[in-house]
């Protein structure tokens, strides 16, 4: 792909939609896809942390990028018969599949968990709060928009798995579970 990457046509704050029409760069719509995009480049940071040597994580990591892309790529569409391609129930499923294994591994809950631990764990907590910000865009989407049902139900399960993830993790990697005090 050779030329400028700078347009200058959106200077003015606005930005084209895959329709071609174009929309204030704080538009619903762009929040919703702009929030997806950042969590993908979340996602990039976590796969390169230090200890992520996971190879069935990294895939589904991998993966959810992919995903992730097909979401935004889906949520710029602004026309009335905008297709959701690559994104499925099994996607879902897989997400579910990988969370019961490492549930598998874990204690029980005996409160509210601090974000941290480890460096991985407390980035996976970063990518659960990022999931949850889009999760809440693409809420506010489908207030004025059709959104399928299927993004919200990833975007959900998605956040779900970062939180085993980072537990996960800690507990692997023998990293102490700091509670919530709430007298603290």
């Amino acid at each position: 792909m050779k030329g400028k990457v700078y347009t200058r046509t959106g200077d003015a704050g606005t930005t084209s939609l895959v329709s071609g029409n174009r929309v204030s760069k704080d538009d619903v719509r762009v929040e919703a896809y702009g929030t997806v995009d950042e969590l993908n480049s979340s996602i990039g940071v976590l796969l390169h942390s230090t200890k992520l040597d996971d190879q069935d994580i990294i895939a589904l990591l991998r993966k959810a990028q992919n995903k992730l892309f097909n979401i935004g790529a889906y949520l710029a569409n602004d026309a009335a018969d905008a297709t959701l391609y690559g994104l499925t129930q099994d996607d879902v499923t897989a997400l579910e599949k990988m969370m019961d294994e490492m549930s598998e591994e874990l204690p029980p809950m005996r409160g509210f968990i601090l974000p941290g631990g480890s460096r991985l764990s407390a980035t996976a907590d970063r990518c659960r709060t990022i999931t949850r910000r889009a999760e809440r865009r693409v809420v506010t989407l489908s207030r004025t928009a059709h959104v399928e049902p299927l993004v919200l139900e990833y975007l959900n399960r998605l956040s779900d798995f970062f939180f085993v993830f980072a537990r996960f993790n800690n507990i692997h990697n023998q990293v102490e579970e700091i509670y919530w005090d709430k007298d603290a």
